[in-house]
């Protein structure tokens, strides 16, 4: 046997060779990554490693040797270019032709790629100082082009804008951070939580521009000097960090004829639109865990790792429903939002505690269920609404609001 091929070497495809491995899958195991490390935690870097608390080393999921103990083999700094199937409806056994003229033959065939930074297309966006954050190696240089610089723009409102943001100002930096839309984050949370994100952010001295587009990035000798806004001003800046959202890498996809829809097209148990072939992560746009209609992406760690134990358990001949209720967390300097569930189509929300105490939550209902849950500094409430929607209860809306109230999940 040729065992089972996962392209992409991040947190989707390191879960999906553990898993195998605890489900009895003896076969060989081949992870190729595109960078020069063994698989790595992301979201650190926009916390932890930029502010010093973390290093390189300290972000592995394991070490080299305990991959050569398992039998996976992780081929670093290697890219699939190409990959022909066998043609059999399922027996599918085909080879991955690699950059370096490598070919690796499969009997399973995993696409756990992940995605890439959103580019600028504006004038000045190759300019030296213009930074993105995706990899260790945006960080290193990120962290690089700081000790340089003393004006920050963040181009972007969302998490990892807002996570480099409050990074900057700890490092004593004069922080701008541009938003085209009329709030921060107006996508993913209620105007409650995006309000109190920008006024702390203010109160920390960050300065943040709302309903404001970027027209071009100026500089001289090649290197940024400011970011030119829609409205014609010219804000000051040494360093630029856009962070405006992540495109899914579908080159592999495409090539292979596979449905995708800003995203590679999965069902409930990690399944392509060819049934051979899994894939999980950011990559991958599925059915709504909590309701099965319609289809999300979700850029997460928790969707990562179990979305990636259902394809593993798929591969075995074991499959079962990705029905894990979606969690995520930002910490932005000394808050930290934990949000669970998804607010999509709410109708209604409730504030437990005060937002100028920046220790609050808001509970998200539709049809007076709750869908979710966004806690700032408020851990007790995020965990007990979690464990509700985790078994498929919920919490009455009235009451939510009187903090002397006990919250009860009720079926």
């Amino acid at each position: 046997m040729s065992g089972t091929l996962i392209v992409g070497g991040g947190q989707a495809g390191a879960q999906a060779a553990f898993s195998l491995r605890e489900m009895g899958y003896n076969a060989k195991i081949t992870i190729v990554g595109s960078e020069p490390h063994p698989p790595y935690q992301r979201p650190p870097l926009s916390k932890a490693f930029l502010t010093g608390s973390a290093d390189q080393e300290s972000l592995h999921f394991r070490k080299p040797e305990y991959y050569v103990n398992l039998g996976v083999d992780v081929l670093c700094s290697r890219r699939v270019i190409d990959i022909e199937l066998g043609g059999g409806a399922t027996d599918m056994a085909g080879i991955a032709r690699l950059n370096d003229g490598g070919v690796k033959g499969f009997d399973n065939l995993m696409l756990a790629v992940g995605g890439r930074p959103r580019r600028l297309d504006i004038p000045g966006a190759h300019l030296a100082g213009v930074c993105y954050l995706r990899t260790i190696a945006d960080a290193v240089k990120l962290l690089d082009v700081l000790e340089q610089g003393a004006t920050v723009v963040v181009i972007g409102g969302g998490f990892v804008g807002l996570e480099a943001a409050a990074m900057a100002r700890r490092r004593n930096k004069h922080v701008t951070v541009v938003e085209v839309g009329d709030r921060l984050l107006s996508r993913v949370v209620a105007s409650e939580v995006s309000n109190f994100l920008a006024d702390a952010h203010i109160r920390r001295g960050t300065n943040v521009l709302l309903g404001c587009g970027v027209t071009a990035i100026e500089g001289e000798c090649e290197r940024v000097g400011g970011v030119r806004l829609s409205d014609g001003t010219l804000i000051p800046a040494d360093v630029v960090i856009v962070g405006v959202g992540m495109t899914p890498r579908l080159d592999l996809a495409e090539s292979l004829g596979l449905e995708t829809a800003d995203g590679i097209v999965v069902d409930a148990f990690a399944r392509t639109s060819d049934p051979r072939i899994v894939a999980a992560g950011d990559c991958t746009v599925m059915p709504n865990p909590m309701t099965g209609v319609g289809l999300v992406r979700l850029e997460s760690v928790q969707n990562a790792v179990d979305q990636a134990k259902v394809a593993a358990a798929t591969i075995v001949g074991r499959p079962y429903a990705h029905t894990s209720l979606p969690w995520f967390w930002s910490n932005q300097g000394d808050i930290k939002l934990q949000m669970a569930g998804l607010a999509e189509g709410y109708d209604q929300t409730v504030l437990r505690g005060s937002t100028s105490s920046e220790k609050f939550s808001v509970f998200y209902y539709k049809d007076r269920r709750l869908v979710a849950v966004h806690a700032v500094n408020r851990p007790k409430d995020y965990m007990l609404a979690r464990k509700a929607l985790s078994q498929g209860m919920t919490v009455p809306p009235e009451g939510v609001a009187d903090e002397a109230a006990l919250l009860v999940p009720t079926a």
